[in-house]
């Protein structure tokens, strides 16, 4: 049921790509999947904008994602925008007084020390009561700064009114990884250190960099996608059994995972990359060095693996081997189980030198499970049988399930502060190697699959 109190949607940030790209067409599919919602949207940024444009955007955006009727009337008709320094305490105060709902939901659309110079903010002049604050990944550059900014926005509000977002985690996605793993009495006897050797999470995409160097560039593949995204999916497919998929079950149970997990190894167990100038789905692509609005002295990385061990009972001595990388050679976004192999195999059968696995594909969403069978042709040898199927997925592009977790108080989709704290303190061992070129940069052809000699290749 959609909320009966007004709501405002207050976006710091909004001249900005994510608006435009995500959070727009987000809120479009929201209100066509629920027609009754109201929410009213209110844009601030630097920028200078005119009313049509602004009022352009957002009717683009509605228009593309399907939302019609009185829901996208109601929008266009209250929505506007306001150039202001958000970070100055008279303007954000001018703003905030101008804004008249019953709940303000503010949503920061900005780099992360910009997001900590306007909480500095937001803690001298205060907000309404019920406020909830919505911020963008990544959380903090650092373990010291996630820790300084987690202390400053719960000075602001409490922390079940923070809502870090993590885009990734749609609910749909969430409940299937639940579902897969406690619902099938197949899997659970097998998912621990006795019946599975390795976990891979792969994120592999065919981009470049499309506009985003000003961000990409200082943070890279480590920082943008494993340090938030794949250590979350890791904790939720390591995750012990949860009572119920409420918030505080399911929050805690991904947090015991993050606690016990560690790179061991920074230099041996996390490798770089960087791509050179290939051809990437019929496209030509220079040197990731020569893209618009990349500095070379940074050193950043396009394509990064690291080897995440966790520390308890269930996983000891199971390596978790996370990957996230751009312009490769095709679309990857999955965990492959790789189970053991059998302790025996009776002699007479032959063929068979692939163990079992599971694998679980995200958006869209579905599942391969890969067992060994006897051969078509001569029941001798063995083969593997690929069993396909499809997982339920919603209605609503990822950020529309974002935004109506946060519309609804619902923080189950939300990182916990403690979790975000986790996730910098694994990665930041593998950065500190990677700063002083104890890890070398390996680099790949556009387009290719990825550095000779990586197995997740």
């Amino acid at each position: 049921m959609a909320p009966s109190r007004s709501t405002t949607l207050l976006i710091l940030g909004a001249s900005g790509d994510l608006t435009s790209r995500l959070l727009l067409p987000g809120i479009a599919t929201l209100l066509r999947s629920q027609p009754s919602r109201r929410v009213e949207i209110v844009g601030a940024d630097l920028r200078e904008l005119a009313a049509g444009d602004w009022h352009d955007r957002v009717r683009t955006a509605l228009n593309v994602g399907g939302a019609q009727g009185a829901a996208a009337k109601a929008v266009l008709s209250s929505t506007r925008y306001v150039a202001t320094d958000a970070t100055d305490p008279v303007a954000l105060r001018a703003l905030l007084d101008s804004i008249a709902c019953d709940r303000l939901v503010i949503y920061f659309a900005l780099p992360p020390h910009i997001t900590e110079l306007v909480c500095g903010t937001l803690e001298q002049i205060g907000v309404p009561d019920g406020t909830i604050l919505a911020i963008e990944k990544p959380f903090g550059d650092s373990l010291e700064s996630a820790r300084r900014l987690n202390a400053l926005v719960t000075r602001i509000v409490p922390e079940e009114r923070i809502f870090r977002i993590d885009h990734f985690l749609g609910l749909h996605t969430v409940l299937n990884l639940l579902g897969l793993r406690f619902a099938n009495r197949l899997l659970e006897p097998t998912w621990d250190r006795d019946g599975i050797e390795r976990v891979e999470i792969l994120y592999d995409e065919t981009v470049t960099l499309e506009g985003r160097a000003g961000y990409y560039d200082r943070n890279g593949a480590l920082r943008d996608m494993i340090q938030s995204h794949l250590l979350q999916i890791m904790a939720l497919i390591a995750i012990e059994p949860i009572a119920s998929v409420g918030e505080r079950d399911l929050r805690d149970a991904i947090s015991q995972v993050l606690r016990a997990a560690s790179v061991v190894d920074p230099v041996r167990h996390s490798r770089r990359a960087r791509y050179t100038a290939g051809a990437v789905e019929g496209r030509d692509v220079p040197d990731y060095v020569a893209e618009e609005g990349v500095d070379p002295s940074l050193g950043t990385e396009t394509l990064a693996e690291v080897q995440v061990e966790i520390a308890n009972p269930r996983w000891a001595g199971v390596p978790f081997i996370l990957r996230s990388g751009k312009s490769l050679a095709g679309v990857r976004k999955r965990a492959i189980v790789h189970w053991k192999a059998p302790a025996h195999v009776p002699k007479g059968l032959s063929g068979r030198d692939t163990p079992d696995r599971f694998v679980i594909d995200f958006k869209p969403d579905g599942f391969e499970l890969h067992l060994t069978t006897n051969g078509k042709g001569d029941p001798f040898t063995l083969e593997q049988t690929v069993l396909r199927g499809e997982l339920g997925g919603g209605s609503l592009l990822p950020y529309g399930e974002v935004l109506a977790s946060i519309l609804d108080s619902d923080p189950r989709l939300a990182v916990r502060g403690d979790a975000a704290e986790e996730c910098w303190r694994i990665v930041e061992p593998v950065l500190d190697a990677w700063r002083s070129d104890a890890v070398p940069m390996h680099e790949y052809r556009a387009g290719s699959r990825g550095p000779r000699g990586w197995r997740t290749n």
